[in-house]
């Protein structure tokens, strides 16, 4: 099993609106009690599709099939939990845009393949809109070029180096990399006292 390179992602996408959405408002604390992340996107942003009465761009069907979410300033903040992105990702989304990012909810979502982009302000206000205007508008996120595309805006998309070459070199899928080579993994744990004898 290969670690798979992640270098483009485009599709259409869903505008988020709003300044420091948590990880409480993007999957409530109360749908944690699973011991696996199997159905958790069911319930992305629950109280708040529910508050809008189905006008949340979750519950809207122009929306469905997008791969590509649009934020603004420190999404993903609050609590470290991982079943944020992992809901986020379930739901279909590839790749997050946005003005800047958690930094426990970015290392989370790299751990899964998913990365998290940072655009200017005036940038992301640019591409909600035009997304809310024509949802069939394709978006392009290039982690090669540091570029995100829509319609006819191009913007400049940052992410730290580091996470920018796990992505593009297959890096970020540790499972994938212990699966490459198993022979190895073995060696070593026999060498291991406290694993010996197990």
């Amino acid at each position: 099993m290969s670690a798979l390179r992640i270098e483009r992602i485009s599709g259409r996408a869903i505008p988020v609106r709003g300044h420091d959405i948590d990880t409480d408002r993007i999957l409530p604390a109360r749908f944690l009690v699973s011991v696996s992340f199997e159905g958790i996107e069911a319930h992305l942003f629950e109280d708040e599709r529910a508050d809008a009465r189905g006008t949340h761009p979750v519950d809207q069907p122009q929306y469905a099939g997008a791969r590509i979410l649009v934020a603004n300033r420190n999404f993903g903040c609050g609590s470290s939990r991982e079943h944020a992105p992992q809901a986020i990702q379930r739901w279909g989304i590839q790749a997050v845009v946005g003005e800047s990012f958690s930094e426990i909810f970015f290392g989370n979502s790299v751990a899964i393949g998913m990365p998290c982009v940072t655009v200017p302000a005036e940038a992301a206000a640019a591409i909600q809109a035009a997304v809310e205007a024509a949802p069939e508008t394709e978006v392009v996120v290039d982690l090669v070029a540091g570029t995100v595309t829509c319609g006819t805006l191009t913007a400049p998309a940052t992410l730290p180096t580091a996470a920018r070459d796990a992505f593009t070199s297959g890096h970020w899928d540790a499972t994938g990399l212990l699966l490459d080579d198993v022979a190895q993994v073995e060696a070593t744990a026999a060498r291991l006292p406290y694993v010996s004898g197990w």
